[in-house]
């Protein structure tokens, strides 16, 4: 799946947070963290459930309050928090968790809502506007789908629409919290291609949250491996995840080994009976 290129290219751009603490209520769960988003580089933030990885990611949408730091926009590092909700929403867009399945509306109709920060007040679709609409369909594999009442899809369908419609917001930054999640194992690997094509083609600057260390590997240039609301180790993929830092964030033991022939990271847990040195019963 090829992201086919727009009538005109996004604006390259890059977003950064630096010293970032983020919470809720009384409870940090994001501590001083710094991240670098870069034009033409996707950057997979993993780690275990509560390290402040999602956070981390609304915080740079703007989507949670920050309690200390900064949030900087493009190559001259405006401040974020200056910018209007419409235009923030031009230059960043966010493919959320969880996102309620629209009722009384079509595929196509949901995806257009990604137009509507490049659209003058009142007005209609434009011809590029529809152009866009039918694109990002197109990539996403949801086409044929276009006329289906969206409340009627099933958790995999309705998540490749909202990713559709990230795509039809023609943003610079691109963030994507796990978006792999409820989809099948064909829809898994394009979506992880069309994210490379949104960094390699594009030169989009993508930011993803991954709970799959081996699609993290896979997809990412940088990755920054948290536990705690901090950043445990931060750099390519293999010099990230090793056994020991792994083993450290998500508190067990597993085997790092390198695919020769396809060149790619392998990583297996080992269960405490292996670890022991006795062996795991069959069925």
């Amino acid at each position: 799946m090829v992201l086919a290129r727009a009538v005109t290219e996004p604006v390259r751009s890059r977003l950064a947070g630096e010293d970032l603490v983020l919470g809720f209520g009384r409870r940090i769960v994001v501590d001083g963290v710094s991240v670098g988003l870069r034009p033409g580089r996707v950057t997979a933030l993993v780690g275990p459930n509560g390290s402040g990885k999602s956070t981390l990611l609304r915080g740079l949408a703007r989507l949670h309050g920050v309690r200390s730091g900064a949030v900087t926009l493009g190559d001259a590092a405006r401040p974020a928090s200056t910018l209007s909700a419409r235009e923030f929403a031009q230059e960043v867009t966010l493919f959320a968790q969880s996102r309620s399945a629209p009722q009384g509306l079509s595929v196509r109709e949901v995806v257009a809502f990604g137009r509507h920060p490049h659209r003058r007040r009142f007005a209609g679709l434009s011809a590029r506007d529809r152009d866009v609409v039918e694109r990002s369909m197109e990539a996403t594999g949801i086409r044929s789908m276009a006329e289906r009442a969206a409340g009627e899809l099933s958790g995999g369908e309705l998540q490749r629409v909202w990713l559709a419609a990230c795509l039809a917001q023609e943003t610079g930054v691109v963030l994507l919290d796990e978006p792999t999640n409820h989809l099948d194992l064909r829809f898994q690997v394009e979506t992880l291609d069309l994210i490379r094509d949104l960094a390699d083609v594009h030169g989009v600057a993508v930011g993803v949250v991954l709970h799959d260390l081996h699609h993290a590997a896979r997809v990412a240039d940088e990755l920054l491996l948290m536990k705690s609301g901090g950043i445990l180790a931060s750099g390519p993929p293999r010099d990230v995840l090793t056994a020991e830092n792994i083993q450290v964030a998500y508190e067990v033991a597993v085997d790092v080994t390198v695919d020769v022939v396809a060149d790619r990271l392998r990583i297996d847990p080992i269960s405490r009976a292996a670890a022991a040195g006795g062996t795991t019963p069959r069925s």
